[in-house]
């Protein structure tokens, strides 16, 4: 079992900066890739931002430049410090484990961007 507590979230004005924390804990060897997913209301769950277990990422093309994932192997915690927020990216967002075998989620952080 893995267990995944996301942080961070909150109001933040156009162009502002937020940066999200997930704490891993639990069989944490068995996760191979980490994610943060958004869902805005009345939409889907979209992927924003992956890593491996080696460190290597991928980006939702909405958030390229702007957004970075990034994961610090000491404290079982994966980040996504989003900068030049825009209104677009308000949403729930959702930390995400896959062990390959089965996939996590953690409860999510709201994320409001004022224009």
């Amino acid at each position: 079992q893995v267990q995944l507590v996301e942080s961070g979230g909150g109001l933040v004005q156009t162009g502002g900066s937020l940066r999200l924390s997930c704490a891993v804990s639990g069989n944490i060897f068995s996760i191979n890739l980490m994610a943060w997913y958004r869902q805005a209301p009345g939409k889907q769950r979209e992927l924003v931002a992956t890593i491996t277990s080696i460190g290597n990422t991928k980006y939702a093309d909405s958030v390229k430049g702007r957004f970075t994932i990034s994961r610090d192997n000491a404290k079982n915690t994966v980040y996504l410090q989003m900068n030049s927020l825009k209104p677009e990216d308000t949403a729930v967002y959702y930390c995400a484990a896959d062990s390959g075998a089965r996939g996590y989620w953690g409860q999510g952080t709201q994320v409001t961007v004022s224009s």
